[in-house]
């Protein structure tokens, strides 16, 4: 649209949330580019690992992105990573999400042309995924980091597993990148007052779509050790056509047959606003309630 100004967002996911030092080194292209705004971030110790929110006009955004890229894999070496996280990269996941003036087939052709930049510069194998995946087999991200980091010699070793873009090897301390373009994603999280991560494990299983679940729902157990629970860990990937609430209640009820009860929710990064209205509202029993009614919204106006 001419005239207007484009904005994309981005919500780089790094595998690192231990080290402040190495954490504040990634996230500094960020702060420091023109035309680039950092909206967020945050890193899980257990889980050891950050997400960076931030948006930006395509050009500027995808030279932080490439930056805080060679940042990440000159300091985070896997070998020597733990975490609860699935994760097969320093970089484990890079989405492009349009925001403003943009559509989806523009956040496609920024996630291309990053992951070509970031292979050829960095020698890192790169897997399209969601609206960017070159077969129908990428396009979900779990397909694709199935095996993590210690797996993924041996997948990619496979003529169906071979990347998109770089070597047909993984990196020896970086792994491989996934880099896309999808709509805005919710990363849901919901604790429980038990240590035993089985029963969070089969929890996630009722609740993610891909082993009889919810539509939009991704989900996994995992330990958070520092606290002595575990958490059911979801990535909500449209909360339009799932709520929040939903994925929450149906938590709350596969809980109730281990006699475990739910301790608190966790939202990981930034969350749309209308995620959070459609909760409450529902939880409150407001009727007939119209977005205009938002004080926020109006002032937008």
């Amino acid at each position: 649209m001419p005239g207007k100004k484009k904005i994309i967002e981005c919500v780089p996911n790094f595998s690192e949330g231990r080290d402040g030092q190495t954490i504040e080194k990634i996230v500094e292209p960020f702060r420091t580019a023109e035309g680039v705004k950092l909206l967020d971030y945050q890193s899980d110790k257990d889980h050891n690992r950050m997400v960076v929110t931030v948006v930006g006009e395509p050009e500027p955004l995808r030279e932080a992105v490439v930056a805080a890229v060679g940042k990440a894999i000159d300091l985070i070496d896997l070998r020597k990573h733990e975490g609860q996280h699935p994760r097969m990269g320093a970089v484990d996941v890079v989405p492009f999400i349009p925001i403003r003036n943009v559509d989806m087939a523009e956040a496609i052709d920024l996630s291309r042309e990053v992951a070509a930049t970031v292979s050829k510069a960095f020698d890192l194998p790169v897997f399209l995924y969601e609206e960017s995946a070159s077969a129908p087999h990428r396009k979900n991200l779990a397909s694709i980091r199935k095996g993590q980091y210690e797996g993924m010699a041996a997948k990619m070793a496979l003529p169906e597993w071979q990347p998109d873009f770089g070597p047909a090897t993984i990196h020896p301390s970086a792994g491989v990148t996934a880099i896309g373009a999808r709509m805005p994603l919710v990363a849901f999280n919901v604790n429980l007052d038990t240590a035993d991560l089985d029963i969070a494990e089969d929890i996630a299983r009722k609740v993610r779509y891909i082993t009889g679940g919810l539509r939009y729902c991704k989900a996994i157990g995992v330990e958070l050790k520092d606290r002595g629970i575990v958490q059911v860990s979801m990535n909500m990937t449209d909360f339009t056509k799932t709520a929040l609430y939903r994925s929450f209640e149906l938590v709350k009820m596969e809980a109730r047959r281990y006699g475990v009860n739910v301790v608190g929710s966790e939202i990981i990064g930034l969350v749309p606003m209308s995620a959070l209205v459609d909760c409450a509202v529902y939880y409150l029993g407001v009727e007939n309630f119209s977005p205009d009614q938002l004080l926020e919204a109006r002032l937008m106006e």
